[in-house]
């Protein structure tokens, strides 16, 4: 799987142990993908239209993700109204998104797939089912997916330092 490690995963959750389970999740996984993350809806859109505290961040400080696994319900601004901005903003839409949540509900994976979400996982209970999501979301949207050539090469984030969370 070396082929993923250029591209850049922004997580959006404001659960802290989730954010480190996933970060621990990759490395048992051997992913290399750098892990950034946000805790909720506004700063996702903040990290990624470069506002507010990432008014100055830069392509390495914060670069465009390859990736973006989205929780539902969080503060502010929760998940379905961050994808939804995402899915409407014309240099954004195209990044793909993972609800990656603990909810079950059909609704919100109905409404998730409504407004333009790629795909819809619930949270893994053990830490060994995390390790396995992760893997599979690698191997899928890093080898099997072919993204647009710009996507992958001009546009998604790539960092030198592969293995951390920011």
């Amino acid at each position: 799987m070396n082929n993923m490690n250029s591209i850049v995963i922004l997580m959006a959750d404001d659960d802290e142990d989730d954010i480190l389970l996933t970060q621990k999740a990759l490395k048992k996984g051997k992913l290399l993908n750098t892990l950034y993350s946000v805790s909720n809806g506004e700063e996702l859109l903040d990290y990624l239209l470069h506002r507010n505290k990432y008014a100055d961040a830069d392509a390495a400080s914060a670069p465009l993700p390859g990736l973006i696994l989205l929780d539902l319900n969080m503060p502010k601004k929760d998940g379905r109204e961050a994808l939804r901005e995402i899915k409407n903003h014309p240099e954004l839409r195209d990044i793909p998104i993972v609800v990656f949540t603990t909810s079950k509900a059909e609704e919100d994976i109905y409404r998730s797939y409504k407004l333009g979400v790629n795909s819809f996982i619930t949270k893994p209970v053990t830490f060994e089912k995390l390790i396995e999501v992760m893997q599979a979301l690698g191997k899928y949207w890093f080898e099997v997916v072919t993204l647009p050539a710009k996507s992958k090469k001009d546009m998604y984030g790539t960092t030198a330092n592969n293995d951390s969370t920011h």
